[in-house]
């Protein structure tokens, strides 16, 4: 396992669904599986790629024992137990941590924007309900708040809260964090890149691995840019991230992320289905442009 906490390629797990809407554990086994052998150092299981918000409460429990039970020692999981809910959110915490998952992505509460104070005490409390480490995720795109730098500063001292996932989308604002952290003393706390298309300039930038969608597809070619970044071949990594760019462009941007990544792993023969309502499957006309970007990096 890599130097980092928890890896330097961590996928953030599609849910496969049965017809009724309820998860297929099977299937969540077979794919847990299909990427550890495929380049994943760790899983992050029912995370917003994972549909989370839509996975029934008492589905999740499940999906986190029998990804944990599958994977072993093989690789890290970590379960995705935030809500815009601060008890809820503590509930699950606890609940993943008895399961025994490595860690927990709580992402910032969505719709209802809290202040930084609330923000403050919303992660604090899902840390002190938690027995494992706790790993932010900070995507104001979708959730309308942002973690600003000084809050993240002071969550970054608590002893369970280890990491953020860095969907800001802005490399200077994660240099300025990690100049922040340092600077506060902060050195052991970790950023992940959580926009697949900004791999190369967040680790220009402090980040040390990434919490991926399209690693489902190219986690070889992902352990291949940072094998080549770590070796100080540059070129190399620049070359193999660019030969990526149109697929990730793509796989985040055709429609509303997973569509995409979910037809793409059955276009692999991965067999996740399809998302559930209120998502839906790619039209054909995506499908043809997610095909198309695959078969661009010869994936078909």
């Amino acid at each position: 396992m890599p130097g980092t906490r928890f890896g330097e390629v961590i996928t953030a797990m599609v849910t496969p669904f049965r017809d009724d809407g309820s998860v297929d554990l099977s299937a969540a086994r077979s794919l847990a599986r299909h990427l550890v052998e495929h380049g994943s150092d760790g899983l992050v299981v029912c995370g917003t790629t994972g549909e989370g918000p839509t996975v029934a409460h008492d589905d999740k429990p499940a999906l986190f024992e029998a990804v944990v039970e599958e994977v072993g020692d093989r690789a890290h999981v970590i379960a995705g137990t935030g809500t815009y809910d601060t008890a809820e959110s503590m509930a699950l915490t606890r609940t993943a941590s008895g399961i025994g998952v490595d860690a927990c992505l709580v992402v910032t509460p969505y719709y209802s924007k809290p202040p930084q104070p609330g923000l403050l005490a919303h992660f604090t409390s899902v840390a002190d309900a938690s027995t494992v480490p706790i790993v932010i995720y900070d995507i104001p795109g979708r959730t309308g708040r942002r973690v600003e730098r000084p809050t993240m500063v002071e969550l970054a001292g608590h002893e369970r809260i280890v990491a953020v996932k860095d969907a800001v989308g802005d490399a200077s604002e994660t240099a300025r964090l990690r100049a922040d952290l340092d600077a506060a003393g902060r050195h052991d706390f970790e950023i992940y890149c959580g926009d697949d298309v900004l791999l190369l300039p967040l680790l220009a930038s402090g980040a040390i691995g990434i919490i991926s969608v399209s690693s489902h597809i190219v986690g070889p070619h992902f352990k291949q840019i940072f094998a080549a970044w770590a070796d100080g071949k540059i070129d190399e990594a620049r070359h193999i991230f660019i030969e990526l760019t149109p697929l990730l462009n793509t796989i985040m941007t055709v429609t509303a992320s997973p569509i995409p990544i979910k037809a793409a792993c059955n276009l692999m023969g991965l067999g996740v289905g399809d998302p559930k309502l209120p998502l839906v499957a790619a039209t054909p006309g995506e499908l043809a442009v997610i095909r198309s970007a695959m078969e661009g990096v010869g994936l078909l």
